[in-house]
C-alpha cells in the first residue's frame, strides 16, 4: 500500500515542482515564500492511490489556492513518467513511492467519475450531479493539451470535465453562468452534468469553492477561430478571374470558404445566449453619470497604455474622441451578465449549430471584476476584435501565406473582417440583441477599449503581434 510522505517532505517536493506547470499563475519571477498542504482528501486509498490537495501558496505576501490530483504508486508506468513530481526512497535507496499529478491518470480520474454520478461526501468534498443527468463510469480520460489556466479531462466522446487549477473564492462563474443557462434549457451552452467542490467554512469561506465541472462533450465541433483562419486562408489564395477590377479585391465573398453565413447564425446565437442570461440573472440599469465614469476610466486606460507603447499614440486623438462621446451619452444604460471574454476560440460550431463556452471571464480579472454586469454590447465588441484578428493573424506569421505586397494583404483582411463584422451584427440584431447599428458611439468606445487592452498585451507579450491591433486601428479610426 502507497500512503503520502510527512507533511515537510511533501511540501518540498510539490514547490519544487510547482512553478514548471503552466497552469501556476506565479511564474514571473517571483518565488514561493511558503508553501502548505490547506486539506488533504483521500479519494482512492492503495496502490495507485489517489489523494484530492488544495495547496495554499503566498507569494509577495499574497496567498492564492491551487488544486492538485495526487497520485502515488510504488512503479510508474512510462506513460505517467512525464507527470512525475518526486521519488522519495527508502533507507535502501529504492523507492518507496512514486508522486505524480494524477490528473494524467485515467485509472484515478474515473473516480471522480464514480463521485458524481453518486453524489458522494468525502471529507470538505461535495459532489453534485444535475438532477437527471445521465453520467457514464467506464469512460478512460484524456487531458486536453493546451490549456493555461484548467486542466481539461475528456472522458471518451461523451464527458467532458474542467479541473479549476488556480481556485477563485465561491462559486466558479463557468459553473454558475452554464448551470444557470443549463436549467433554463438554453441550446447554446454544453449541459452541465455535476460538479464538485470544496465545502465551506475553511479560511472564512461563507459558500462553497468550486473545484471541477463535469458537461457534455461536443465531439462534432470545430471551435470558430480555426474555421474563420481556414475562410481567411481562402480568401488571401483566391485569385480574381482576368479582366475583373480592383474592386474584385473589396468581394471576400468570392472566395470558396465564405464565413459570413457562419458569422451571422453566430451573432444570432450570441444574441439568444444574451436573452437567456438576462432571463436567469436579471438586468439592471446605470444612471448617465455611471456612464461617464466608465468613458473617464477607457480613457486614463488610453492615456497609460500610449505612455507604455508610444505606437498607439497616433490613435490616441480617435480614441479619445470616441470614448467622450461615450460620455456624452444622455441615456441610462441597461447592464447584465455577459460573457465577459468573448472571441472566435470561445465557440464551438456543431451538428446543431453554435455553441458558446468558457464564461470565467478575463483571467487576468478579479473574480469581482469578472461577475460585475455589462452592457452586451461588450461582448459584441469582443467579437468584432476577433474578427480583425483573424483576418490578419496569416499576415503576421511569416511564411503562413505567399509573399505579396503588404498593401494589396491589407486591403483583403479590412475586406474580410468587414463582411464578417457586417454579418454578425446583422444576425445578433435579428437575433434580438440591441441593435449594434443603433448604439454606434457605445460599440466603438467598447470595441476601442478593447482594442486598447490588446496593444498593451500584445507590446508586453507577443511584441510580434502588435501590427495586428495597430493595423485594424489605422483604418478603424479613419
Amino acid at each position: 500500500m502507497t500512503v503520502l510522505p510527512p507533511d515537510p517532505v511533501l511540501v518540498r517536493s510539490i514547490a519544487d515542482w510547482l512553478p514548471r506547470q503552466r497552469w501556476f499563475g506565479g511564474k514571473d519571477g517571483r518565488r514561493i515564500d511558503g508553501l502548505s498542504i490547506g486539506t488533504a482528501t483521500e479519494l482512492r486509498p492503495g496502490d495507485p492511490g489517489l489523494h484530492h490537495l488544495v495547496l495554499d501558496v503566498a507569494q509577495d505576501g499574497v496567498t492564492d489556492r491551487y488544486q492538485l490530483l495526487l497520485g502515488v504508486r510504488r512503479d510508474l508506468p512510462g506513460r505517467l513518467r512525464h507527470a512525475e513530481i518526486d521519488v522519495l526512497a527508502d533507507g535502501r535507496d529504492e523507492p518507496k513511492a512514486r508522486l505524480y499529478d494524477a490528473a494524467f491518470d485515467p485509472d484515478l480520474t474515473r473516480v471522480l467519475l464514480a463521485d458524481l454520478a453518486d453524489g458522494a461526501s468525502v471529507g470538505p468534498l461535495r459532489f453534485h450531479r444535475v438532477p437527471g443527468a445521465r453520467i457514464r463510469t467506464d469512460l478512460s480520460s484524456l487531458p486536453i493539451t493546451g490549456e493555461q489556466s484548467n486542466t481539461s479531462l475528456l472522458f471518451g466522446d461523451a464527458h467532458i470535465c474542467k479541473l479549476f487549477r488556480r481556485l477563485s473564492r465561491g462559486v466558479n462563474l463557468d459553473l454558475e453562468v452554464n448551470l444557470a443557462l443549463t436549467r433554463n434549457g438554453c441550446a447554446h451552452v454544453p449541459a452541465v452534468l455535476g460538479w464538485f467542490e470544496l465545502a465551506p467554512g475553511r479560511d472564512g469561506d461563507a459558500e462553497p469553492v468550486t473545484l471541477g465541472l463535469l458537461s457534455d462533450y461536443l465531439h462534432t465541433g470545430a471551435d470558430g477561430w480555426s474555421l474563420a483562419i481556414a475562410s481567411v486562408r481562402d480568401w488571401y489564395a483566391h485569385t480574381p478571374a482576368p479582366g475583373e477590377d480592383e474592386w474584385a479585391e473589396l468581394d471576400a465573398s468570392a472566395a470558396g470558404g465564405d464565413f459570413a453565413a457562419e458569422a451571422e447564425r453566430l451573432g444570432a446565437a450570441t444574441a439568444e445566449v444574451h436573452g437567456a442570461l438576462a432571463d436567469a440573472f436579471g438586468v439592471e440599469t446605470v444612471s448617465a453619470r455611471d456612464v461617464r465614469t466608465m468613458a473617464a476610466r477607457m480613457n486614463d486606460e488610453l492615456t497609460a497604455t500610449c505612455r507604455a507603447v508610444p505606437e498607439l499614440a497616433p490613435h490616441a486623438k480617435a480614441l479619445t474622441a470616441a470614448f467622450v462621446e461615450l460620455a456624452a451619452l444622455a441615456d441610462p444604460l441597461s447592464v447584465q451578465r455577459v460573457h465577459g471574454d468573448y472571441h472566435l476560440g470561445q465557440v464551438l460550431r456543431t451538428e446543431s449549430g453554435w455553441t458558446l463556452l468558457d464564461f470565467e471571464g478575463e483571467p487576468a480579472r478579479s473574480q469581482d471584476e469578472r461577475r460585475a454586469l455589462a452592457h452586451p454590447l461588450r461582448d459584441v465588441a469582443g467579437m468584432l476584435r476577433s474578427f480583425e484578428y483573424a483576418a490578419r493573424f496569416l499576415i503576421a506569421k511569416p511564411g503562413t501565406v505567399p509573399p505579396e505586397p503588404g498593401p494589396r494583404l491589407e486591403t483583403r483582411a479590412q475586406a474580410w473582417a468587414a463582411r464578417n463584422r457586417a454579418a454578425f451584427c446583422r444576425g445578433y440584431a435579428a437575433g434580438g440583441g440591441p441593435d449594434p447599428a443603433a448604439h454606434a458611439a457605445l460599440l466603438r468606445a467598447f470595441e476601442f477599449e478593447k482594442a486598447v487592452y490588446e496593444v498593451r498585451y500584445e507590446a508586453r507579450h507577443r511584441p510580434a503581434w502588435l501590427p495586428v491591433p495597430l493595423g485594424s486601428l489605422a483604418h478603424l479610426t479613419v
